[in-house]
């Protein structure tokens, strides 16, 4: 009996059956784009990874990528692959400080550098004698550059054999909790829910539906690297289109009109805001509430997002406003949440056409086992559950119950039709002064429902009740001078204090709400790469300032 296929057979089996097919397209900049074919990628990775068996690495060898997504990700994963190591992918946002522990503990031989904003800041993190090879998107360095190499290096032969059990994929988590750590995922693993992945995909959309993608979220994120890389490498009809930049984002859409397209709340919440900005929320709701107009109406929206090709949407990675995604399926957009975390290999819970609710992340997916704690805590048992945390056996003992569950950390109940719906961390709940707990994801969740804000923070330990800090939308932010606007920020979220207060328990009602002087981003250390709050980061910020808050009585204050 043959052995089960493993990613590198699928890949070499699209190299042999379609070598013109066009798979990756991507944009160099000024509106131009290359194409790059199976036979393309898959002779480009076997001459790096004839460059790579050349260094003598040993077999396992952590080798790491530094690059936001290009092309070229995906081929030096492959040659990586191919050579005997386990790659390992780094943020393209982290600082040098961040850069530096990963390399270190990882013990990566060799650093792949790609397409980067920031190089010049990141560039301290890495150690003088670590070997770095410029993939062509890279910045001006002195390294030898990926083209120099395989124009002179013979392409690897053959078709390469790893072991089921050996680690494809080292994934450090983006340290919203502090440390990143190191989830190692074997090649058995990431092809099993590859496979049942692609199942799912086509359960949804049909198994002749051309499949478009735009790569845009990070690779180094489980989610983007295993529902677009992984799924595109072992599918092989799947075209993958990248994004240039911020700035041609909705260029690089237009251009891959994608059929499939997934996003984080955040960004859904963005280009929700984006509309709102040329037409007023009131008059789009009217419009789509006629019959025929609306569904012309919500199709010519989707259309100026690039999203009237969608078949299937999914949002995942953090929860996304119920209210939300009631409006994008008003548009006409499938849009539907999931679940999954980097342990499991972003592979738990979706929801389907017919389970599905507002506020749920759907059902457990095929294989995934389920159950909620006695403490509220779910549990789960995935077939893409990780061999373990590098280094760190000691955690691999804490997360793992006696008969094999991954304890989430998040707090969750599930309902009578089997859907699950997230109700906080475990470790986000926080006490008042009156010795209860608030859990603070479900009231931010109705608070960044609203147009004017973009993302909220809610807190208040050993306060007598909780407040909420909130960044306002980027196109309100450049009129927070004006004291007319202002006043009318002030009454809305008023308002606003006074509906989420109607819908909470009373040891959960906000006493106020905050307008935080600067956006939280990346950059600043108040977000994560993929975008969620850095919650005690933002607390540890504004310490001093709570009291004087709580003092001053107004129920909305500018900090």
């Amino acid at each position: 009996m043959a052995a089960p296929k493993l990613m590198l057979d699928y890949v070499f089996d699209h190299e042999a059956s379609q070598p013109e097919t066009v798979y990756l397209t991507q944009p160099t900049g000024g509106g131009q784009v290359v194409d790059y074919t199976w036979g393309q990628v898959v002779d480009q990775a076997r001459r790096m990874a004839a460059h790579l068996r050349a260094q003598g690495f040993e077999p396992g060898a952590r080798i790491a990528i530094l690059s936001k997504n290009c092309a070229h990700f995906i081929m030096a994963e492959l040659a990586i692959w191919m050579a005997g190591g386990t790659t390992v992918a780094i943020f393209p946002t982290e600082t040098a400080d961040t850069i530096r522990f990963v390399l270190e503990h990882s013990g990566a031989r060799l650093l792949f550098v790609g397409k980067l904003d920031t190089w010049e800041h990141q560039k301290p993190g890495i150690a003088a004698d670590l070997p770095c090879i410029a993939l062509p998107l890279a910045p001006q360095t002195s390294y030898e550059t990926w083209d120099a190499i395989t124009a002179r290096t013979a392409p690897l032969a053959g078709r390469i054999q790893r072991a089921g059990s050996d680690i494809a994929i080292l994934m450090y988590t983006s340290g919203s909790t502090g440390q990143p750590k190191g989830v190692m995922h074997s090649f058995e693993r990431i092809t099993r829910v590859s496979e049942l992945m692609q199942r799912d995909i086509q359960s949804r959309i049909g198994e002749k539906a051309e499949i478009r993608v735009l790569s845009y979220l990070p690779l180094a994120h489980v989610f983007e690297r295993a529902w677009v890389e992984c799924l595109s490498l072992l599918d092989g009809h799947t075209h993958v289109y990248f994004a240039e930049a911020l700035d041609t984002f909705l260029q690089d859409l237009n251009r891959a009109r994608p059929t499939t397209f997934i996003s984080v709340p955040r960004l859904w919440l963005k280009f929700q805001q984006g509309v709102f900005s040329k037409m007023p929320p009131q008059k789009l709701d009217r419009l789509l509430g006629i019959p025929l107009l609306g569904r012309l109406v919500g199709r010519k929206v989707l259309k100026g997002l690039g999203l009237d090709q969608v078949l299937l949407a999914g949002s995942g990675s953090a929860p996304i406003p119920p209210a939300l995604i009631v409006w994008y399926r008003r548009l006409g957009l499938n849009l539907i949440e999931g679940y999954g975390m980097t342990e499991d290999f972003a592979y738990s819970h979706n929801s389907t056409p017919t389970i599905n609710a507002p506020g749920c992340v759907g059902v457990p997916l095929e294989g995934v086992q389920v159950r909620i704690s006695d403490e509220g805590e779910i549990l789960i048992k995935s077939p893409g559950q990780m061999v373990g945390y590098y280094k760190r056996p000691d955690l691999d003992g804490e997360v793992f119950t006696a008969d094999g569950y991954f304890r989430t950390g998040d707090r969750g109940e599930r309902r009578a039709d089997g859907l699950l719906k997230i109700t906080g961390r475990v470790k986000e709940l926080f006490k008042t002064s009156k010795g209860k707990y608030v859990s603070p994801a479900p009231i931010e969740n109705r608070i960044n429902a609203h147009p004017m804000v973009e993302t909220s923070l809610v807190s208040g330990v050993g306060q007598p009740s909780a407040y909420a800090m909130v960044v306002l939308a980027e196109d309100l932010r450049p009129r927070q001078g004006d004291a007319a606007f202002r006043a009318e920020v002030q009454a809305q979220l008023g308002q606003l204090l006074v509906d989420v207060n109607n819908e909470l328990a009373d040891y959960e009602k906000l006493q106020l709400i905050v307008i935080a002087s600067e956006p939280w981003t990346i950059e600043n250390g108040c977000l994560t790469p993929t975008m969620k709050i850095r919650r005690s980061r933002i607390e540890s910020e504004v310490t001093a300032r709570v009291e004087g808050w709580y003092a001053e009585r107004a129920k909305v204050q500018w900090a």
